[in-house]
């Protein structure tokens, strides 16, 4: 085996022990992105694509070189010369060599190509697994939010309901008042609007938030019940 088809399948074996590694599942996504984060890595990323190209084109080239020499020895020999010893077995093992070179570069292309689509994979998703937590925890303080919008809500609404009883107890004593006193009538009577005009106030406050506590409601049904959002706490 000459030095250049040494080389390559050297390299074949890299790739199957490197590609072996990338597969293996015990090792996350994460963790191959962090690896891929390293200095290193930044200070070669801006030659990856030249790299790349620059190989796949040399195996390329190694792959048709040997597809030509598989081809050459596959026709018939009509300059085998008869007196020529061992002739036929020459001519075979350099067709066996001639298809050994194609194996091993067609695969190192294939694997070549693999690997840098599993590489590719393995950071698209650490990336969406990335952005899947962000937006979980998101969902979370928005969900807490609301929660918390829903208790004051109902702290304000029990506050509301326990004023609307003290006026009517109030309206109770007024209108004992009234009876027992009639020559203070008239005060009686003004006390009883402003009373009734706090009442009055109140309920339009107590149907504003409501109201409010109806739209937090159904905003946080609309984002619960998302396909984006459902997707993701599913997972």
């Amino acid at each position: 085996m000459t030095l250049q088809w040494t080389a390559v399948a050297f390299f074949l074996y890299a790739e199957i022990v490197a590609n072996v590694i990338l597969c293996i599942p015990f090792i996350s996504a994460k963790r191959w992105r962090r690896f891929f984060s390293w200095g290193i890595w930044n200070w070669l990323s801006p030659y990856w694509n030249k790299c790349f190209f620059t190989m796949a084109m040399v195996l390329l080239v190694l792959f048709l070189d040997a597809a030509r020499e598989v081809q050459k020895y596959s026709r018939p020999e009509p300059l085998m010369d008869a007196r020529v010893p061992n002739a036929y077995d020459h001519v075979h093992m350099k067709l066996f060599r001639a298809q050994r070179n194609l194996y091993i570069s067609g695969f190192s292309i294939f694997l070549w190509l693999i690997m840098s689509r599993v590489v590719t994979l393995l950071n698209q998703v650490a990336v969406s697994a990335e952005n899947g937590a962000a937006l979980q925890a998101q969902m979370d303080n928005m969900t807490n939010v609301v929660k918390q919008h829903e208790e004051d809500n109902e702290r304000l609404r029990q506050t509301m309901l326990d004023e609307e009883k003290t006026v009517v107890v109030r309206n109770q004593l007024l209108m004992l008042k009234i009876q027992k006193l009639e020559s203070q009538l008239k005060t009686s009577e003004s006390a009883v609007h402003r009373s009734q005009a706090e009442v009055d106030a109140m309920r339009r406050q107590a149907k504003g938030l409501a109201q409010e506590y109806d739209r937090l409601l159904c905003e946080h049904h609309q984002l619960q019940n998302q396909p984006g959002v459902s997707d993701k706490k599913d997972q």
